[in-house]
């Protein structure tokens, strides 16, 4: 049975694919009026039809320009939930990532994301009920050496869940962070199928090697995009209203074992 969310409307970002996407057809199968997010307005209006979502809303989360178009739409309309699913990721390593990358890293993946939460939450308190839910990684417990500004930045933003918790929750207003283990997107499919080990290789055979190489958990699988979303859509619901400044690892165990 779906959870009961008492909702009236979820706004998830970076929704058009991915995580994000899966996140926000389950919120709608769990009752709620779903706003999609693109990068382009083409991508959010292509997967708003897709999901019968209410509404979209697009703007480059990675730009200053995208993320003030984006507050200003929220600070427009009325959201209940707010999941800040955009975290793009590129492999560097700390002789690879420029300054430039440690920037724009920021700005993707916590400035973005506490400027929306900043906008949001007001409304969340007049309106008597709120969730705000960071997506993060197993990087911010099990940093990634080839992701080093990716792993940092989620960990700022674990960090920040906290302090939001404590100085911007309220009566059934919180802030949690729901933390994915290796989870199979689109994007991570390319990423690791363009390696030089795996040339020539068919997915079947390459998801075994990660998975015992890259991600070895007790579980034994990689995670699904739907895995996330159940975990986001318990902690958007009604029930959820004593989890606050939590960071939830979904990951089979990753976490547990490395």
């Amino acid at each position: 049975m779906a959870p009961e969310l008492h909702i009236r409307r979820a706004l998830v970002t970076a929704s058009s694919a991915g995580i994000g996407r899966a996140i926000a057809v389950e919120l709608a199968r769990a009752g709620a009026d779903v706003v999609v997010h693109g990068r382009s307005p083409a991508t959010a209006e292509v997967a708003a039809t897709e999901l019968h979502a209410v509404d979209w809303i697009s703007g480059d989360l990675a730009t200053t320009e995208g993320t003030e178009q984006v507050r200003s739409w929220l600070a427009d309309n009325d959201i209940d939930v707010l999941v800040n699913g955009a975290g793009p990721f590129a492999e560097n390593t700390y002789e690879t990532a420029s300054p430039q990358n440690w920037a724009d890293t920021y700005q993707s993946n916590v400035i973005s994301a506490i400027t929306l939460a900043r906008t949001a939450l007001p409304g969340m308190h007049t309106r008597g009920f709120g969730r705000v839910i960071f997506i993060g990684t197993r990087a911010t417990r099990t940093p990634i050496p080839t992701m080093i500004e990716y792993s940092a930045a989620k960990a700022a933003l674990a960090n920040a869940t906290i302090s939001l918790a404590r100085s911007a929750g309220g009566p059934d207003v919180t802030v949690n962070m729901v933390s994915p283990g290796v989870i199979l997107t689109p994007s991570l499919k390319t990423m690791f199928s363009q390696r030089p080990e795996y040339e020539d290789m068919a997915w079947e055979d390459i998801e075994p090697q990660i998975t015992s190489q890259y991600a070895s958990n007790p579980t034994g699988r990689l995670g699904r995009p739907e895995d996330i979303a159940k975990a986001v859509a318990f902690i958007a619901g009604a029930s959820s209203s004593y989890i606050n400044g939590v960071d939830l690892p979904v990951d089979g165990g990753l976490t547990g074992t490395h």
